[in-house]
């Protein structure tokens, strides 16, 4: 598991992306100003570091300096847009840059091909006793292999990237099948859930959710000030607005979070192949 150090002063927003990345399978450490960040660098190694430039103390370039020596990846997140700006964080040695507001998703996606270019991508995902090999595809529960069928294992994966999210079974569908769901399609994710319940004997843990889908039901993981409820905290922040973040109807794909409902017909809006997504803002 990738161990992941977020420096961002804006406690909401460093919630939020730290929410996001423990869902999508990371061990994320928080600091909320410089000064602790570079008393982190010195104590402890991580995959990479997602900075913010304008910080208390330390900037995000003095962190960049002191994160080089040891080859760690740097990922900018900042509301500095400027042209001028990505290209000075770039050539400073930076290996991304993410301007605010942005999409989960799309962190996800530049974190991940980040890891990968720089040798430290992490290739096993790990849920209660099994754990996935995701480049070999291959499972194993309580250290024994477990025999899967190439469908059952992309939908375990889906479920463990996604952790805590309750995920529609036709965005299952269209994520792990391809193409348009019908009827008869989601009666296929159900008995493909059903197997999977019984393999792993995850009754309990493969949760189904009315109306929507299925969840992998969060391990308790209380403690270090983390906050309950996974997709729960997203939606009580599109209902009480705060100024450093916002819930964006913004047509992407999300990681496998709920979609509003019609409120006649109980179905989700916009039935194609995109997902409301969470965008954070500065």
């Amino acid at each position: 598991m990738n161990n992941i150090l977020i420096v961002e002063d804006e406690h909401l927003i460093a919630r939020l992306i730290e929410m996001t990345l423990t869902r999508a399978g990371y061990r994320c450490t928080l600091a909320e100003d410089g000064r602790t960040a570079a008393d982190l660098i010195e104590t402890t190694n991580f995959d990479m570091a997602l900075l913010d430039i304008m910080l208390p103390g330390l900037d995000g370039y003095a962190l960049l300096e002191c994160l080089r020596p040891q080859g760690v990846p740097v990922i900018f997140i900042t509301a500095k847009s400027a042209v001028k700006d990505r290209v000075q964080g770039l050539r400073l040695g930076a290996d991304d840059y993410i301007t605010k507001p942005f999409a989960a998703e799309e962190l996800v996606a530049r974190m991940e091909t980040v890891l990968r270019r720089t040798g430290r991508g992490g290739r096993e995902l790990c849920a209660y006793d099994v754990v996935l090999d995701t480049v070999n595809h291959t499972a194993r529960q309580n250290g024994e292999p477990v025999e899967l069928r190439r469908l059952e294992y992309d939908l375990l994966e889906l479920l463990m990237r996604n952790r805590g999210a309750a995920i529609y079974r036709d965005v299952m569908y269209e994520r792990v099948w391809g193409g348009i769901p019908d009827t008869e399609s989601l009666r296929t994710v159900d008995t493909h859930i059903a197997r999977l319940r019984k393999k792993l004997g995850w009754m309990d843990k493969i949760e189904t959710v009315y109306k929507i889908g299925y969840r992998l039901k969060k391990e308790d993981c209380t403690g270090n000030g983390s906050l309950p409820g996974g997709c729960s905290f997203f939606w009580q922040q599109k209902k009480e607005p705060k100024k450093t973040a916002a819930v964006s109807t913004q047509r992407t794909r999300d990681l496998g979070a709920a979609r509003p409902q019609d409120p006649q017909s109980g179905s989700r809006k916009g039935r194609g192949l995109n997902e409301s997504s969470i965008t954070f803002r500065s």
